[in-house]
């Protein structure tokens, strides 16, 4: 041990101790309580490729039906070349391929190719993902 090492720890252990008393003590008021985390959407996993002209016209469909019903569920656009773990998980062997996730995040449904429009929508009103009727 260095010469001088306890007489420096206790000046630092009593400089901590006159510092904790100089502070003001502030009350433990209640904060507002906390907010409730916004209920999870079903969510369509669209599994495309940059390039694929079909891909992009699924991509299309989707993107027009959920702008028709704002706010009911969500889509996320997952390419092979950025997202390949992805594909692996869901075992995706063909674009354009749509797995359907439940709030819970289970699918619930999986669709290979483009999803006509009409077809869709009738999907997604058995699904439960959309709740009113069309705009």
């Amino acid at each position: 041990m260095k010469p001088g090492f306890p007489l420096r720890m206790a000046a630092v252990l009593l400089g901590a101790l006159l510092l904790s008393q100089t502070m003001p003590v502030r009350a433990q008021t209640p904060g507002p309580p906390p907010r409730a985390a916004p209920p999870a959407l079903p969510e369509i996993l669209e599994f495309d490729r940059k390039l694929c002209p079909v891909c992009k016209e699924a991509e299309g469909i989707i993107r027009e039906v959920k702008d028709r019903h704002p706010g009911q569920f969500a889509v996320r656009r997952l390419y092979i070349d950025e997202h390949g773990p992805m594909f692996r998980r869901y075992r995706v062997a063909i674009v354009p391929t749509q797995v359907f996730l439940d709030a819970s995040r289970q699918e619930v449904f999986r669709h290979e190719g483009v999803f006509p429009t009409d077809k869709l929508i009738q999907k997604l009103r058995e699904l439960k993902f959309i709740q009113n009727g069309e705009k």
